[in-house]
């Protein structure tokens, strides 16, 4: 992982535009070869990104005083134009390999449990495995539709943007291998945030909510009006 920070200006050129006007930012370029542009807030949410498969090319300006143009490209051309006008630290460390997220009690459940009733999923579902190993980790369930197309499904308790995020990355893996793509993504929580159902509708990812009572056989112990 390469950590950067940089006085810099960012611009998103793609299916649209954003821009950063000039600041002092952390740049993180990792391993996978994603690019994040942060600040000192936000949490984990980064100001503007790059998802792998990208590519990064740092320009050397031809006049010394001028600025670097950093250009980090995806494979549907779309650019992430980082200008860099000074930098204050550039430090690069191995992190090694990541056991990955331990699911809490209820996840691994939800997991093992809609292993068990895939036709959850949608008609004609079949389990092709659970913890389908990925180069960034597994992929809680790697199922077949009705069709016999390949689905990737990430199962959380809350779903949230960081969980569509994570499901993004493996599909981009997964599509990859010419054995299973194309790859279908499915995100499958028991609630479901509404900028994750936006973000998941714009990456080509289907949401699905699931009933945990509904999924162990059991009635729900929420009050119902009718």
């Amino acid at each position: 992982m390469r950590l950067v920070i940089a006085e810099c200006q960012v611009d998103y050129v793609g299916r649209l535009t954003a821009h950063l006007p000039r600041a002092r930012r952390l740049l993180l370029i990792k391993s996978d070869g994603s690019v994040s542009v942060h600040a000192d807030d936000r949490a984990y949410k980064p100001l503007n990104w790059m998802s792998p498969p990208c590519w990064l090319v740092e320009t050397e300006p031809e006049n010394p005083d001028s600025p670097q143009l950093w250009i980090v490209t995806n494979k549907a051309g779309e650019e992430l134009q980082i200008t860099i006008f000074g930098v204050e630290h550039d430090s690069s460390h191995e992190l090694g390999l990541d056991p990955g997220l331990i699911k809490d009690g209820v996840e691994a459940h939800l997991q093992e449990l809609l292993a068990e009733h895939v036709e959850t999923l949608g008609s004609g579902y079949s389990l092709v495995r659970r913890e389908y190993m990925t180069a960034i980790g597994p992929v809680d369930l790697l199922c077949r539709d009705a069709d016999g197309v390949s689905v990737a499904v990430e199962i959380k308790r809350r779903g949230e943007i960081d969980g569509v995020e994570q499901l993004t990355r493996y599909l981009e893996l997964m599509n990859r291998d010419p054995l299973l793509a194309p790859v279908q993504g499915v995100f499958a929580a028991q609630q479901i945030k509404p900028q994750a159902k936006t973000l998941a509708k714009d990456r080509g990812i289907r949401c699905v909510t699931l009933d945990y009572d509904k999924l162990r056989g059991t009635e729900s112990t929420e009050f119902k009006l009718f």
